[in-house]
């Protein structure tokens, strides 16, 4: 089950690995299956704005049951769908890397994790780290 102590292994683990890595300060968001914030974080020198950002991430990711790199794909190849999604979703979808799916061992989306604030690619490997560290696996 993803709960608040999986949540914060999570962010820990992401955190950890783009300051290992030499990323750019990160922020850090946990939704749970239905969307809902179980917790954030953010590194310190992380711009102010990234919460929503992380949040959109992870937002698009666990509402349409596709990882970061499956939206953009999906962008790239119908970006009036995508366009409508956003708008249905109230601004709340951002279909780069960096929102990456949670599914526990049977393979169940459990929720997502959303990460900001260095390239989307570096977001999506630090989300993955957290994920995997926390004994779920990721689907970026």
């Amino acid at each position: 089950m993803l709960g608040i102590e999986a949540a914060r292994v999570i962010i820990a683990e992401a955190l950890k690995t783009g300051q290992e890595a030499g990323m750019k300060p990160l922020s850090v968001v946990v939704l749970d299956a239905g969307g809902h914030v179980l917790a954030f974080e953010r590194s310190d020198g992380s711009s102010p704005g990234r919460f929503d950002i992380a949040r959109a991430k992870a937002h698009g990711a666990v509402i349409l049951g596709l990882g970061g790199r499956a939206q953009m794909a999906r962008a790239e190849a119908q970006p009036y769908f995508m366009a409508a999604l956003s708008g249905v979703y109230e601004g709340r979808i951002l279909p780069v890397p960096g929102g990456v799916l949670i599914r526990d061992p049977s393979g169940a989306v459990v929720g997502a994790a959303g990460v900001t604030g260095d390239t989307s690619d570096n977001d999506a490997m630090a989300a993955e780290a957290g994920i995997r560290a926390a004994g779920f696996e990721p689907e970026a």
